[in-house]
């Protein structure tokens, strides 16, 4: 049974191996500049960042209010270049300084990864959030008790084996303090299912992804598509008044 179970494990060890060999990560951030990013700011053409929301510095993408008197509904995305369906994205984030004047009280700490979003040449001019499924990440200041949660602009999914059209579904993981860096992953799978890990922990999971017929970003894509199905999309970092930080991002695909 000893020599048995020295070679199971040998054998468990090996595939472990010859799995993470297989891994093929991309960098989808240089650690220098934008490059292969788009911004995406409420009132701006896609593409103009006139007070430089984003920016990099010491290897990360920064959201700053540096340039930012006051708020003024400002709400931004960082869109990267290339669409994806089944994959697994991971980065690093945190939380530094203060939230710009006059910002909501519910954005405080407050940022996410917004995935299968909807492409950002289809978005309007004023519009606040792109259709897609925000993998919501935020810090012990905000009121909120956990990190890694689910908000649905223009989508909805099924949790718990039932329709679920909240805007914000909690996740089970506790919020991290101001300046901590914590690492965020999330497994998509098509228009299946799509898992939230924090720190390598699963922290939320939800299936049937779905475009909102209820709410106008959704609306107006199912019409254009001709069915609710959500399977695909582009990846977007936010800005939603308090300043962030984002590295190390990377994303390996998957087979359908």
């Amino acid at each position: 049974m000893n020599a048995l179970f020295r070679l199971t494990a040998l054998t468990a060890v090996s595939l472990s191996c010859a799995l993470a060999e297989e891994e093929k990560w991309t960098s989808i951030f240089n650690g220098k500049d934008l490059d292969g990013w788009t911004p995406k700011i409420q009132g701006f053409a896609l593409g103009e960042d006139p007070k430089k929301t984003f920016i990099v510095e010491n290897g990360a993408i920064k959201v700053s209010y540096a340039n930012y008197t006051e708020w003024g509904d400002a709400f931004g995305h960082l869109f990267y270049k290339t669409k994806f369906s089944h994959y697994r994205i991971r980065l690093e984030y945190r939380v530094v300084g203060e939230q710009v004047k006059n910002g909501p009280g519910w954005a405080i700490q407050n940022s996410g990864i917004m995935l299968h979003c909807q492409d950002p040449k289809t978005m309007g001019k004023d519009q606040s959030f792109p259709s897609s499924l925000e993998f919501q990440l935020l810090g012990a200041g905000n009121g909120v008790k956990t990190t890694g949660n689910l908000c649905t602009p223009g989508t909805f999914v099924t949790t718990g084996g039932k329709e679920n059209k909240a805007h914000c579904i909690n996740s089970t993981e506790p919020t991290k303090p101001v300046g901590e860096w914590v690492k965020a992953e999330a497994e998509v799978r098509g228009g299946k299912l799509i898992k939230h890990l924090i720190n390598g922990k699963v922290v939320f999971e939800y299936t049937d992804l779905k475009l909102n017929p209820d709410e106008p970003e959704g609306k107006v894509l199912l019409e254009a598509q001709g069915n609710n199905d959500l399977t695909e999309g582009y990846i977007s970092l936010q800005s939603e008044s308090h300043p962030f930080e984002f590295r190390n991002i990377e994303v390996l695909e998957l087979e359908p």
